[in-house]
């Protein structure tokens, strides 16, 4: 069960991942373009994987004894693909939020249509013994189900409360009087 651990630390920290980012790039100084914020937020971006997805991996494999060793030209090919599509899906977000998308309603479209990307894509790769046709029905409903949750997640996100009023400014004590 270990392996559930790992992807609920997964969920975790993707589902936290729009909101922080969303909060990076609103924050980032653009000097007035907005864009410039973004790719400031998505240089930091790299910066964190760099840290997490480079240097940890290779501290971790120096100790076993097994860092510049046993790579291949399909591993390290398909791995850098994997990281380009990543990086690629990180900056459609910030691209997504710039355009106005707000968090919860990016990160839920993304979050229910990763799922049937991956199922289509993983069927159209390893498809089953007797075609297409063998596919059982309800497969295309938890594609179905995930696009609709998606929606209803998106279409019903509860709308934020209304922003507080500015308090009057009380008289300054050098208000002339009269």
């Amino acid at each position: 069960m270990t392996w559930l651990l790992f992807a609920l630390l997964t969920v975790v920290s993707w589902g936290l991942y729009g909101v922080f980012l969303h909060t990076g790039q609103t924050s980032m100084g653009g000097a007035g373009d907005p864009s410039v914020a973004r790719y400031k937020a998505f240089l930091f971006v790299g910066l964190a994987y760099f840290l997490t997805a480079v240097l940890a991996p290779l501290f971790l494999l120096m100790l076993k004894g097994a860092a510049f060793t046993g790579y291949t030209t399909k591993g390290m090919t398909w791995s850098l693909i994997a990281g380009i599509v990543g990086a690629l899906g990180a900056f459609g977000v910030l691209l997504a939020f710039g355009a106005g998308g707000k968090p919860g309603v990016v990160m839920s479209i993304v979050f229910a249509g990763a799922p049937v990307v991956n199922a289509i894509y993983s069927l159209y790769l390893h498809p089953p013994a007797g075609g297409l046709s063998k596919v059982p029905a309800p497969f295309y409903l938890g594609i179905a189900l995930a696009a609709l949750g998606g929606f209803l997640v998106t279409y019903f996100k509860p709308a934020p409360p209304a922003a507080k009023p500015k308090p009057i400014q009380a008289a300054t004590a050098n208000a002339p009087t009269g």
